[in-house]
């Protein structure tokens, strides 16, 4: 069985709504006045808060269908383009970007491998317009 792979049809998360968050890979110990922490996992997931503002009817029906059917409401892994940094220009140290022929930019990529957060997604209409809100558990 093969992942599925986030619909390129729909927009980028918005940047209003990014909110990213490790989860704690410590586990406390006991015993001492100090605190002490060790490993409790070799690698943790990141938690990110997403939306997709100002969607069309039409790209709302490709999320629906997403996430009810190809991901089966949530419980399948994904691939996602890394909003943080898939897309956007690679730069010199300058802060410049690196052009390639013909003057274009060239563009980083990235990808995560996700699953749809411990709650479903919410959505919010705007006279024809949907926003939508999730969050992922990016995976180590």
């Amino acid at each position: 069985m093969s992942v599925a792979v986030w619909p390129s049809e729909l927009p980028k998360p918005s940047r209003d709504g990014y909110q990213a968050q490790r989860l704690d890979a410590r586990a406390r110990r006991s015993g001492g006045p100090v605190p002490g922490y060790r490993k409790r996992f070799s690698n943790a997931p990141r938690l990110v808060s997403l939306s997709l503002v100002d969607v069309p009817r039409s790209l709302k029906a490709v999320f629906d269908r997403f996430y009810e059917v190809i991901t089966a409401d949530g419980t399948l892994p994904f691939l996602m383009p890394d909003p943080v940094t898939d897309g956007w220009p690679l730069l010199a140290s300058d802060g410049r970007p690196i052009l390639q022929a013909g003057d274009t930019p060239v563009l980083m990529s990235a990808q995560w491998l996700c699953l749809f957060g411990d709650e479903p997604p919410v959505e919010h209409i705007s006279g024809v317009r949907f926003d939508i809100a999730f969050s992922v558990a990016v995976l180590p």
